[in-house]
């Protein structure tokens, strides 16, 4: 029996006439629909014709979670008045309830996927509802792309849905239709939901990767603790993860002397959990549900009339310098805070705590990041290789991946031998992409498969591919050995896991192998899986991965901290950290090290300059470590020369011999440059550095170590860079030369090492002298320090003729008394130059 009288109050009916009619036109629509207007349930229904209205068709709606999916068929089911599996189903990974009467099937957008690769026609299916796409799922992008191609190549009939409460969507309307698709509008009756900010009454330290401050946890369990106070009904309070809900409902044991039932909702809850949740509490006990953002959307918790938000999201970030992958809690955004708001007024008025100041809600991002800008983009990259569009250009997408990491993603599946060397898929490729996991867990199963065989490869796949619970430590084959015994939810789903990985790999995998034990089992599997992060130990409990990052281990008194070598299933980058931190590995040998990741491995001659000298040895590598090392007595006399230079770019010309002949000549080279400009050249250090084989090239093909270079005459050298070709080397000593004669006859050297030459000269051997000297072709007059007839500095001028007619009075009185052997004349522009005193001069 259809429940009509649900169906006629839920808002979306208003505009399915218009929906209808645009997909019979256009044949592609955006519904924007806020929630609990029945978007996600009675949409489904009435495209096809399950309600009464309209042709009969085949209806697929994808979501992006598990739990979205089962509780969306349940409640289709419901509103028919039959049992899931009729003519309403669901199928998600390792789960199917569907038969020959469906018209209605649920499911995820990764199932989805693997639909549309095996079968891109969709045969036998009208429609596909794409929902809750302001998500920005990678594998919902992907399937909008997919779908587009598939539409405008194959099926132009097949009509296609874009569905979400907050989505931009105008981007939508854009890419699924030409101009435009039309976009209609539901208007909701949801009930007003009053907004109380309940910030922290202290400062709390913002998230830092996964990590967060114990005090906000603290804080959002007393937020709880005070809606249950102020409020009635049942509470959903959203953090950011499993392991702070975990944390926050240990904070709220025995809440309201145990009156209150504490539920925890997140996709790895069990699935009678979930169940429990989505039905309601039919005994009147209030009840707090601690949620992950899997309840933000397309779900409803019934008797929920408060929303306790605590701000955080947690989101996929990929580091793929480093080839690493992991989750980084954020600030959720105004999208979202919308979302999780409007869970209080799905059924009557209702109220949402908001964990942060009202100030800082403005600065909030407006929309959460698409997970093609920050993700692990390898499944992605496969899917379109195996699609036939390797390089991604080809698909509508509303935002292009980012180049880089397209790159990365591709070498990974190059290296695993998922794409050949035009990037298409291989038949390889092809079976991996279809085992609905990571390309790199598809090739741990296949390969890992020959080794230990089928049942224990899948065994170690399915746990990489869940992260084990934190209690099963961070040893992978202990862990699979607590799986293996374990009455848990976690590993009730592993198990379910390893038998649908089993049957999937089943003769694909090609001949079984027959293992040597957990650990060595478990250590091959996770090699295969990651083999740049195979990592060997480098003391107190620190490893280098072949990725060449560093790695430490996580827990304290970890059992993995004597092992020579770890393959490394899980790991993290902390925020400011140079390390990884390894959360899930196992205990492996070199031979495997080297087995697993033969395309790391190197061998060669290393000729570099290093901690001071050169260093020239016979090198063997896996990546980034150092398998063995021995000195060369011949090495190749290009390498060595390079290492020369790299050193001596590393350390400077000052590495070199300058004799003060050699510095003189710097000094004037850099003046003419200075002053002339070409074709003097420059000589400053990073010039010299620069053409360090054009003007050192003997001496560097003479060097063979570091003592080599501190030999070598950097001025004689440095002399090959005057202007010879041109011939204006032979003025240098013109230009810039090194001594100057005075008129007492001495031949006084110029110093260059300041932005003027400067002449230093005792005051009486320039008597008679008229006018200061100038060099660069007269361009720059010469600074004269006069000297008196000890030495000392007297005055400084570049205008000899100024200082005879008005300074040189003031210096004769000065110097006279002080010096009287010497001659002082009344006109010393007319007076005869001297390097003698008086009565020398009177001798004769």
């Amino acid at each position: 029996m259809i429940r009509r009288d649900v169906l006629d109050r839920l808002p979306v009916r208003s505009a399915l006439p218009a929906l209808r009619k645009a997909l019979d036109g256009a044949g592609t629509a955006v519904l924007c629909a806020p929630p609990g207007t029945g978007k996600t349930t009675l949409v489904p229904l009435d495209l096809a014709g399950l309600t009464g209205e309209g042709p009969a068709r085949r209806v697929l709606v994808a979501e992006p979670r598990r739990i979205a999916a089962r509780a969306a068929a349940r409640r289709m089911a419901w509103l028919l008045g039959e049992r899931v599996g009729e003519q309403v189903g669901f199928t998600v990974r390792g789960e199917r309830r569907a038969g020959p009467r469906t018209a209605v099937e649920v499911v995820t957008t990764g199932v989805l996927l693997q639909r549309l690769q095996r079968d891109p026609e969709l045969a036998g299916v009208d429609v596909v509802v794409l929902d809750e796409c302001h998500e920005r799922h990678l594998d919902a992008d992907t399937c909008a792309a997919f779908l587009l191609d598939v539409r405008e190549t194959l099926r132009p009939e097949l009509r296609l849905v874009a569905a979400s409460a907050t989505t931009d969507a105008e981007g939508w309307a854009r890419l699924l239709g030409s101009p435009r698709a039309p976009v209609v509008e539901a208007a909701g009756v949801s009930h007003p939901v009053e907004v109380v900010w309940a910030p922290p009454e202290r400062p709390v330290r913002p998230p830092h990767g996964t990590r967060v401050d114990p005090a906000q946890l603290a804080h959002v369990a007393g937020v709880v603790r005070r809606a249950l106070r102020e409020r009635s009904g049942d509470v959903l309070c959203f953090l950011p993860g499993v392991g702070e809900i975990g944390q926050v409902a240990g904070q709220l044991a025995g809440v309201a002397g145990g009156a209150v039932e504490v539920l925890q909702v997140h996709g790895r809850a069990p699935a009678e959990v979930q169940d429990a949740v989505l039905a309601g509490s039919g005994d009147g006990v209030r009840r707090v549900v601690l949620a992950t953002s899997v309840a933000e959307s397309s779900l409803t918790v019934p008797g929920v009339r408060v929303v306790v938000d605590s701000g955080l999201a947690r989101v996929p970030r990929t580091d793929h310098a480093r080839g690493l992958s992991a989750l980084a809690t954020v600030r959720a955004s105004q999208a979202a805070a919308r979302q999780r708001a409007g869970r209080a007024g799905r059924e009557a008025p209702g109220v949402v705590y908001r964990c942060w100041p009202e100030g800082e809600d403005g600065r909030l991002p407006r929309f959460p990041d698409p997970e093609i800008k920050v993700a692990d983009l390898t499944a992605f990259a496969l899917q379109a290789a195996c699609w036939g569009d390797p390089q991604a250009t080809g698909l509508a997408l509303l935002d292009a991946p980012p180049a880089s990491a397209l790159a990365a993603a591709r070498e990974v599946l190059a290296a695993i031998g998922a794409v050949d060397a035009d990037g298409r898929a291989t038949d390889r490729g092809v079976r991996m992409a279809r085992l609905g996991l990571h390309p790199r867990l598809g090739r741990a199963l296949l390969d890992g498969a020959r080794e230990v065989g089928v049942r224990r490869a899948a065994e170690v796949v399915a746990l990489l591919s869940e992260e084990p619970p934190r209690a099963y430590g961070d040893d992978l084959a202990a862990a699979w050995r607590t799986a293996r015994r374990g009455g848990d939810a976690y590993a009730a789903r592993w198990r379910q896991e390893a038998r649908r990985l089993e049957a999937a790999a089943k003769g694909a995998a090609g001949e079984e192998g027959t293992g040597g034990g957990d650990d060595a089992d478990a250590g091959l599997v996770a090699a295969l899986a990651f083999p740049e992060r195979v990592a060997r130990a480098r003391g107190a409990g620190g490893f280098l991965m072949a990725s060449g990052t560093g790695a430490a281990l996580s827990a304290e008194g970890s059992a993995l901290r004597d092992a020579s070598w770890l393959a490394v299933a899980v790991a993290d980058r902390p925020v400011a950290s140079a390390s990884a931190r390894v959360r899930l590995a196992a205990v492996i040998d070199e031979a495997t090290a080297c087995a697993a990741a033969r395309a790391l491995f190197s061998s060669g001659e290393e000729v570099c300059w290093a901690d001071g000298d050169v260093v020239a040895r016979s090198v063997t590598r896996l990546g980034a470590v150092e398998l063995t090392a021995r000195p060369l007595a011949a090495p190749d006399a290009g390498l060595l020369r390079a290492a020369v230079v790299s050193g001596l770019r590393q350390e400077g010309p000052g590495l070199l011999r300058w004799s003060a002949g050699g510095e003189s000549l710097r000094q004037r080279m850099a003046f003419l440059h200075r002053a002339v400009g070409a074709p003097w050249p420059d000589v400053s250090d990073a010039a010299l550095l620069e053409r360090a084989e054009e003007w050192l090239g003997v001496e560097l093909d003479r060097a063979r170590r570091r003592a080599d270079l501190e030999r070598a005459d950097a001025g004689q050298a440095l002399a090959r860079l005057l202007p010879w070709a041109s011939g204006e080397a032979a003025r240098f000593d013109e230009l810039a030369p090194e001594r100057i004669e005075v008129p007492s006859g001495s031949r006084i050297r110029l110093d260059y090492g300041g932005e003027q030459p400067v002449l230093a000269v005792k005051l009486q051997e320039l008597f008679g002298w008229q006018a200061s000297p100038r060099v660069a072709g007269g361009r720059v007059p010469v600074l004269v320090h006069l000297l008196s007839p000890a030495g000392r500095p007297a005055a400084v001028t570049a205008d000899l003729a100024s200082f005879w007619r008005d300074g040189y009075r003031s210096v004769r009185a000065e110097l006279r008394g002080r010096y009287p052997k010497h001659p002082w004349p009344e006109d010393p522009s007319s007076a005869a130059p001297t390097r003698h005193t008086s009565a020398r001069l009177r001798r004769g």
